[in-house]
């Protein structure tokens, strides 16, 4: 990533917006900015066999695991505005099981990339279901998009939920029942 190309960048955007970027308390915004989205945008530089290798473990059961209420932020690929939101992540081990901090690694590079929340969805599900071995992954994610709250429409109190489901948890109902019946449990 260029940040003096984005540095550049973000000035022309000051000027055409009818900012002068070399007004006293503007000065710095252009490198602030390069560096923000430096940070935002990390997920493209980071890849989920370097997150989830060193956490792969050998399983010895079939029970569900889950880590629910994963925090994220990322940004629509539609008007480059925040989706903040709340990821749950369930899987039956198939060989193995991956460490419980990396599934919100996980989340968290998926969602340093421009996204609709129906991809970054899938892109945990099956990368769960990979780096495991799962024989089913369940993936709920609600999120709320500024995109609709800020324009457009204007509805500061809409939800999106969008859910993926593999193996197990798509084939037997009791299963996926299971995982939602338990994500839906308020915390103790």
């Amino acid at each position: 990533m260029n940040l003096e190309k984005i540095e550049a960048l973000i000035r022309e955007l000051l000027f055409e917006i009818g900012e002068n970027p070399d007004r006293e308390g503007l000065k710095k915004t252009p490198q602030r900015v390069a560096q923000l989205w430096s940070f935002l945008t990390s997920g493209y530089r980071t890849d989920p066999e370097q997150i989830l290798n060193q956490a792969r473990f050998e399983a010895h059961g079939k029970d569900m695991v889950i880590v629910k209420n994963i925090e994220f932020y990322s940004l629509c690929e539609h008007h480059l505005l925040p989706i903040i939101g709340t990821c749950h992540i369930g899987y039956i081990p198939g060989n193995h099981v991956l460490g419980l901090s990396k599934l919100a690694r996980l989340t968290e590079m998926y969602a340093r990339r421009l996204q609709i929340q129906e991809r970054l969805t899938r892109q945990i599900a099956r990368a769960v279901e990979k780096a495991s071995g799962a024989v089913g992954v369940g993936v709920v994610i609600e999120a709320r998009h500024l995109c609709m709250m800020m324009r457009g429409v204007q509805k500061q109190s809409s939800i999106t939920t969008t859910s993926t489901v593999l193996g197990l948890f798509r084939t037997d109902p009791k299963t996926r029942e299971e995982f939602l019946r338990l994500i839906a449990q308020p915390q103790r």
